[in-house]
C-alpha cells in the first residue's frame, strides 16, 4: 500500500517479511523469530499496514485464492493448457504446482499476528495507556480469516470429515526451529470461531479503507457458519450487518460502474492495489486472468466462462451482469473464423470494459494503471445471498425470497422469488451470477456436495489428473504439502493428504 512504504522501509526487522514464497526450504514455514517487539500503539499499526501488503499478496488474496475458486469451481473454461491452468486440470503433485504460496504467505502472516498479538499482551500488562482494542480485534479476525482459507485448502470440508487432518494451529509465537504438525478439521474451526467471537467485542464498527472492522468479522463469521452447516448462526451474523450495517446495494443501474470505483458502498472488505506493490503487475493482476489475451500482449486471458455459466447468465439478456462481460478469443470480434460473438472475458477486476476511445481499461482510480483495480475481498450481495440461504435452511422461506429477491432484481426479466417459489437451487444459481469470478465458485460446490462439471469441449482440452466430472472425493481437491515443508518438517509427511 503505496502510502505505507516508508514506515515498512523502517520497521523490516520488526515485520520479517519474506519476499519469496519458497523461504521454508530453509527452515518450517510454521515458525519465526518471536523476538521482536513494539512499544506503543503507532508501532502495532505499522506492524498491521505490513500485514496487510502480505494479504495482497499474488499468491494469496491479491490473485491466486480467488483464481483457485473459480478455476476449479467448474464456471470457468480454458482454450488450450497453458499459462496458470493447472489449477483448471487439478494438476498437482507434491513437487509441482503445489501453490505453496498459499501455505507460506498463510503462515508468514498467521505468524506476524501472533508476534503483533503477544507484543500488545506485553504491552497492557505494563500498563500501556494506549487503546489497543481495535488492533487486537483486526488481529483476531485476520488470523481467523487465513486459517478458515488454509483449512479448506487442505482439510477435508468440516461436513464430510471434520475429524480429518486440517493445518498446524499456531496460536502464539514459536522458536524458529519449531516444528508444528497438523491438527484436525474440527480443531481448526474452533479456533477460527474463537478468534471470530474474541474480536468481535473489540474491534471498531467504523469503516477504516483497507482494513478488516466488526462488520467484516460477522461476515467471516456467516461464511464460517455456512460450512459448519450452522444455519441460524449464519443468519444472526448476516442480518446484523444487513440490519444494523453502513453499508447499500448497488441499484440495478449502478451495479456496473460500481466495478469502476474504490470503497463503494457495498464494500465490508476490500483490499488497496497499487501499481508496482504486491507482486502486482499487468499480466500478474487478477484482471488480466480473465481479459482477452491481446488487451496484454501475452499468453494471459487464460481463463473464459464455460458454455454452462453463460447459458445461466443468458436466463435474461438484460441481466445488468451481462455489462462487465465481453467477447473472447472464440467471437467473430476476435477472429473472423467464428460466427458470432461470445461474452466469456469478465472484466470486474480491470474496471469494466475497454474504453476503445481511451484505449484502456477504466479502472478504478485515475491515478492507477487500469489493472491496479482495488479486490473486493467480502460484498454485502454475498452477505445477502448467504442470508437467503442460511433462512431457507431454516425453513424461513419469506426471509429467504426477500433477501434472494434484493440481488435477483439484478435480473429483471426474471420472474420475482416470493415465499411460494423459492428454491435452493434458485439462491445457489444467483450465487454463481453474482459472485462470478471472486472466488466463491469451488468452496460452494464443495460445501454443497455437488458434481463440478468442467466445460473441457470448449478447448478441446484432454485432462490427465480428473475425469469431466469431480466432486469432492476426487483427492486433488485439496492442495498437497509440499516437499520443501516435508524436507523442513519430515514428522509432516505422515499427515500428507490422501492421493499425493
Amino acid at each position: 500500500m503505496k502510502k505505507f512504504n516508508i514506515f515498512l522501509v523502517a520497521v523490516l526487522g520488526i515485520l520479517t517479511i519474506s519476499s519469496c514464497d519458497d523461504f521454508l526450504d530453509k527452515k518450517p514455514t510454521n515458525s519465526a523469530d518471536s523476538g521482536s517487539a513494539v512499544e506503543k500503539l503507532e508501532d502495532a499499526q505499522v506492524m498491521m499496514n505490513g500485514i496487510m501488503t502480505k494479504i495482497c499478496s499474488s499468491s494469496y488474496l491479491g490473485r491466486n485464492f480467488f483464481l483457485y475458486a473459480d478455476a476449479k469451481g467448474g464456471d470457468l473454461t480454458i482454450t488450450s493448457i497453458g499459462q496458470g491452468n493447472d489449477l483448471y486440470l487439478y494438476n498437482h503433485t507434491v513437487g509441482s504446482n503445489t501453490y505453496s504460496g498459499f501455505w507460506t504467505v498463510g503462515y508468514n502472516v498467521i505468524l506476524q499476528i501472533n508476534n503483533l498479538l503477544a507484543n500488545i499482551e506485553k504491552m497492557q500488562a505494563a500498563g500501556s495507556s494506549d487503546n489497543f482494542d481495535d488492533m487486537k480485534g483486526q488481529a483476531l479476525t485476520l488470523r481467523a480469516m487465513i486459517y478458515f482459507d488454509l483449512v479448506r485448502l487442505y482439510g477435508q470440508p468440516y461436513n464430510e470429515d471434520k475429524s480429518a487432518w486440517g493445518v498446524p494451529n499456531i496460536l502464539e509465537p514459536l522458536d524458529a526451529m519449531a516444528q508444528e504438525l497438523r491438527a484436525t478439521v474440527e480443531q481448526n474451526y474452533q479456533t477460527i470461531i474463537a478468534d471470530l467471537t474474541a474480536a468481535e467485542s473489540l474491534i471498531s464498527k467504523s469503516t477504516k479503507k483497507g482494513f478488516v472492522n466488526y462488520w467484516a468479522n460477522k461476515a467471516l463469521q456467516t461464511r464460517v457458519y455456512l460450512h459448519m452447516e450452522n444455519w441460524s448462526a449464519a443468519l444472526t451474523a448476516a442480518e446484523d450487518i444487513i440490519n444494523n450495517g453502513p453499508y447499500d446495494l448497488y441499484a440495478p443501474n449502478k451495479w456496473v460502474d460500481s466495478w469502476k470505483s474504490r470503497w463503494g458502498s457495498e464494500s465490508i472488505f476490500e483490499l488497496e492495489m497499487n501499481s508496482g506493490e504486491n507482486a502486482l503487475s499487468g499480466t500478474g493482476s487478477l484482471g488480466a486472468y480473465y481479459a482477452r489475451e491481446a488487451h496484454f500482449n501475452s499468453n494471459m486471458g487464460s481463463y473464459m466462462a464455460s458454455t454452462a455459466f453463460l447459458e445461466l447468465l443468458g436466463e435474461d439478456p438484460d441481466d445488468v451482469r451481462w455489462g462487465v462481460m465481453d467477447y473472447d478469443e472464440r467471437s467473430k470480434s476476435y477472429n473472423k473464423e467464428y460466427t458470432e460473438d461470445r461474452y466469456g472475458c469478465c472484466y470486474k477486476y480491470l474496471g469494466g470494459l475497454y474504453d476503445t476511445d481511451a484505449k484502456d481499461f477504466p479502472g478504478d482510480d485515475a491515478a492507477q494503471p487500469a489493472y491496479a483495480v482495488n479486490i473486493k475481498v467480502i460484498r454485502l450481495s454475498e452477505v445477502y445471498l448467504s442470508a437467503a440461504e442460511a433462512a431457507f435452511r431454516t425453513g424461513a422461506k419469506d426471509k429467504a425470497a426477500e433477501y434472494l429477491q434484493a440481488i435477483r432484481d439484478r435480473a429483471p426479466g426474471l420472474e420475482a422469488a416470493t415465499e411460494a417459489t423459492v428454491t435452493m437451487e434458485m439462491i445457489e444459481n444467483e450465487r454463481a451470477k453474482e459472485l462470478y469470478g471472486e472466488g466463491h465458485k469451488f468452496w460452494d460446490m464443495i460445501r454443497w456436495n455437488k458434481t463440478i462439471v468442467f466445460d473441457d469441449d470448449f478447448g478441446p482440452v484432454y485432462p490427465t489428473h480428473r475425469e469431466n466430472t469431480v466432486d469432492r472425493t476426487h483427492p486433488k481437491t485439496l492442495l498437497p504439502i509440499f516437499q520443501s515443508e516435508i524436507n523442513a518438517n519430515p514428522e509432516i509427511a505422515k499427515q500428507q493428504n490422501p492421493g499425493y
